[in-house]
């Protein structure tokens, strides 16, 4: 594969992955509508159609352009919002996907590589967890990602499509070169939030200071984005190679918890974060860390950017603060 199609391309992720895919080679076309992400984090030398996944006429333009491959990340994420409108994910998340599939059918492109999440696991039964662990998520979200890899298995199994399953854990920090400067539109996540409040004085909303952890905060397992961006590249190369799929957790093995990441953010800028702990938001689990060792195993890969210290200086470089 040479010519890769991203779809959401100009989001948080995307514009990572988008870095790592001219690093090594690839040319990229990006279809992307802006309605989170940033075209300042588009490069030049990409070809980017702004537009909707679910505009077929787009959708078509886009998949026209002679690419070998997808990386399909467009998608609405945010878990509570999930539950409020299910249409809007079953029509973006469910319907974008299987249009795209289709068009890929029609194209005769065989490689696909998913923009999975931990939330199709739902609550642990045990942790680490891998990827036998039982799937049964919680949130309308998680169904939809979960959703879209069983058609995945299905499209593999009768129409030779190639995919790889990328379950993503908790992606944070930014690109260690500072390449990426257009922000996050409305983050859901703790560690953008822990910067915005830096930068406002806002507090901090903690959910939940009673958990069964050390400090009684949750715990999460953090990646660095750059480590999420070099998955898909070997993802690309392991496609390209072994015309096979396969699912693979994306995570560190370790965990955080946000009482220490608050600490750390601390320590690392000496200056005030004003939080406060508000209650339990429904659904959260007290620790969610995962085994990437079948990543390490079919990809020969495993994190390089993902200490803490890392994440929160790259973010902190990125934020100014």
């Amino acid at each position: 594969m040479k010519r890769i199609l991203v779809t959401g391309g100009a989001g948080y992720i995307g514009s990572h992955i988008i870095l790592e895919l001219l690093h090594h080679g690839y040319e990229v076309v990006v279809i992307d509508n802006l309605s989170t992400g940033n075209k300042i984090n588009i490069p030049k030398d990409v070809y980017f159609i702004n537009g909707s996944i679910l505009d077929l006429n787009t959708l078509k333009k886009s998949m026209s352009q002679n690419v070998d491959g997808i990386i399909h990340l467009a998608a609405l994420k945010s878990a509570s919002d999930s539950m409020k409108n299910p249409n809007l994910y079953s029509e973006l998340n469910i319907n974008g996907s299987l249009m795209i599939l289709n068009e890929m059918l029609n194209l005769n492109i065989k490689n696909i590589i998913f923009s999975s999440s931990a939330a199709i696991y739902g609550l642990p039964k045990y942790l680490p967890i891998d990827e036998n662990h039982p799937k049964n998520p919680i949130n309308f979200y998680g169904y939809t990602k979960l959703s879209i890899e069983n058609y995945l298995r299905w499209y593999s199994k009768l129409k030779k499509i190639n995919f790889a399953s990328l379950r993503y854990f908790n992606a944070a920090g930014y690109d260690p070169k500072s390449r990426i400067i257009g922000l996050e539109n409305n983050p859901a996540n703790l560690l953008p939030i822990i910067m915005n409040s830096l930068i406002n004085s806002d507090f901090l909303k903690i959910y939940g200071n009673d958990y069964p952890t050390k400090d009684g905060t949750c715990i999460r397992d953090y990646i660095h984005v750059t480590d999420l961006a070099n998955a898909h590249i070997k993802s690309i190369e392991f496609l390209t190679k072994n015309n096979n799929s396969f699912e693979v957790n994306l995570a560190t093995g370790k965990g955080y918890s946000v009482k220490e990441i608050v600490d750390k953010t601390i320590e690392l800028t000496e200056k005030k974060l004003n939080f406060k702990f508000v209650d339990r938001r429904h659904g959260d689990p007290a620790e969610l860390i995962a085994s990437s060792k079948n990543a390490y195993q079919i990809l020969n890969w495993k994190p390089q950017f993902s200490s803490l210290d890392n994440i929160l200086l790259t973010m902190l470089k990125t934020y100014n603060v």
